[in-house]
């Protein structure tokens, strides 16, 4: 497209009257635009530029709001063959000046003749030398000729002109520098607002309800011992730090999000996120599973709960039940009929879990398919070896196993059964509400594992339950030991403080 100078007497064009670009080498600008976004200064300075250019170039058919794309202005008629940067008000070029077809206006194309003056005269002004002094010590000095000197009137009012541009150009200076102080504490504050929104130390520190929400654990110095005992073994990310890694795997736990929801929260990629997980939980059910343990007997004993006193000696050592994680269908039939569970109707991995009278987990077996029974899942998990002569066990009816706690010398304690018979008698009734008074401590602890971590009730992927390499389990396994492991750092919800 040709493009043509609109500036009066000038006929400046890219091409020739045959289309060929001519190789003259003029650029062509646009005239300003009025910027009003950008802040009061920004619009002040663009307004008054694009009137200054309107005014220079002197048509009828330009105004400041009458202004086509296809005016333009060629590099003739400015000093430096382009326009200057908006803000420079004081620069020549911030305005076209030269070869304008009028003498209306000569702005800041005079003044900048001015300074060029001013500026070789202080080059030369310091090799003018006075002549050599006479006997008397009259000091002569050589005549200066100053016929071609401007009057005194044109020196003042160019100094004036001078003074008032220099004040502009300061006062400009400091409208500037006090835009650049208010965007670096803008820069500041959004900087504070986006590390408010990291997941990182400063967001958790001093904010019992964001850790409980997000991790399930009591309180922040908890989280911290929890990152201090993993750090060591923890591996290195350049994408996150210790403490992330931490945080992304309890939120996990704690809320059951999507990995793509996990991925968006902290900018990582799908697979970042869940080789993160998978590391973090192997890392973590190294170092918490001993917190999962049975303690001692006269630990048991040294700290028996009052009821427990009054309804059965000091001889409780464990209460067991199970319950069922639920899991997606596997495309092998074995595996289908193994996991299948006709409680749940649904396919299921079991787990059994121990807590002690004071409301502490002490035992977690590893998952076994939905359909196996209450009964052999206690004799083969290996709950039972921990049992010593004397203990009581206290469990649901659905655990038919006295013959096989007979075997360790213990006591098992169920409700009694109603089938075949009318009614209860005052005995067994007396009996039953005793055990079931206390049996549903380990409802109540269940309840709690699962209502800290929601991932233990949804449904888990094939990938969670497939053996892992060079293991004897699976990682829902470590998942849920770490889950039981982390509420055994919480209150109990049997012995409150």
């Amino acid at each position: 497209m040709v493009q043509c100078c609109c500036i009066v007497g000038c006929c400046n064009r890219s091409h020739d009257r045959q289309g060929k670009r001519l190789t003259n080498k003029l650029s062509f600008h646009h005239f300003p635009t009025w910027k009003t976004t950008q802040g009061d200064l920004v619009s002040d300075v663009t307004k008054r530029r694009r009137m200054a250019w309107v005014a220079a170039v002197r048509r009828k058919t330009i105004t400041f709001d009458n202004v086509s794309k296809h005016m333009l202005v060629c590099s003739r008629h400015f000093h430096k063959g382009k326009p200057a940067y908006e803000m420079l008000q004081c620069d020549p070029d911030w305005a076209p000046s030269l070869h304008l077809g009028h003498k209306g206006i000569s702005g800041n194309s005079d003044r900048y003749q001015r300074r060029i003056q001013r500026q070789q005269a202080a080059v030369v002004s310091p090799f003018i030398t006075p002549s050599a002094t006479t006997s008397d010590d009259t000091c002569c000095v050589t005549p200066v000729d100053t016929s071609n000197d401007p009057p005194v009137d044109t020196l003042m009012a160019d100094d004036t002109l001078s003074d008032s541009g220099e004040q502009q150009e300061c006062s400009f200076c400091g409208q500037r520098q006090d835009e650049i102080n208010r965007l670096l504490e803008e820069n500041r504050q959004l900087k504070e607002e986006i590390s408010k929104k990291n997941f990182d130390e400063r967001f958790f520190e001093g904010n019992e309800i964001k850790v409980k929400y997000y991790t399930g654990l009591p309180c922040f110095a908890v989280l911290m011992g929890v990152l201090t005992q993993l750090l060591p073994c923890l591996q290195t990310s350049r994408k996150l730090s210790p403490f992330q890694m931490v945080l992304l795997t309890l939120m996990r736990l704690r809320l059951n999000l999507p990995i793509q929801h996990v991925a968006h929260l902290f900018g990582l990629d799908r697979k970042t996120v869940s080789v993160t997980f998978r590391d973090t939980i192997a890392v973590m059910f190294s170092h918490f599973k001993p917190l999962v343990h049975w303690p001692e007997r006269h630990c048991l004993r040294g700290t028996m709960p009052h009821q427990f006193v009054e309804a059965f000696g000091d001889r409780v050592a464990v209460i067991v039940d199970c319950f069922e994680i639920g899991i997606e269908r596997a495309s092998n039939l074995k595996a289908r009929a193994q996991t299948f569970s006709h409680y749940k109707h649904k396919h299921t991995l079991k787990y059994l879990i121990g807590i002690t009278p004071q409301g502490a987990i002490s035992f977690i077996s590893k998952g076994w398919g939905g359909r196996v029974s209450d009964k052999q899942v206690t004799e083969d998990c290996g709950v039972l070896n921990h049992l010593l002569p004397g203990d009581l066990v206290l469990a649901d009816r659905g655990f038919d196993i006295r013959d096989s706690v007979g075997l360790m010398c213990a006591e098992v304690k169920t409700p009694a059964f109603t089938r075949g018979r009318c009614q209860l008698d005052a005995k067994d009734v007396e009996d039953t509400r005793k055990i079931a008074h206390l049996r549903v401590h380990v409802e109540r602890v269940i309840g709690c594992v699962r209502g800290k971590y929601s991932i233990l009730n949804d449904t888990i992927p094939l990938s969670m339950v497939v053996p892992c390499e060079g293991e004897n389990m699976v990682l829902l396994d470590k998942i849920v030991c770490v889950c039981c492991a982390l509420t055994n750092m919480c209150p109990s919800v049997v012995m409150k403080p």
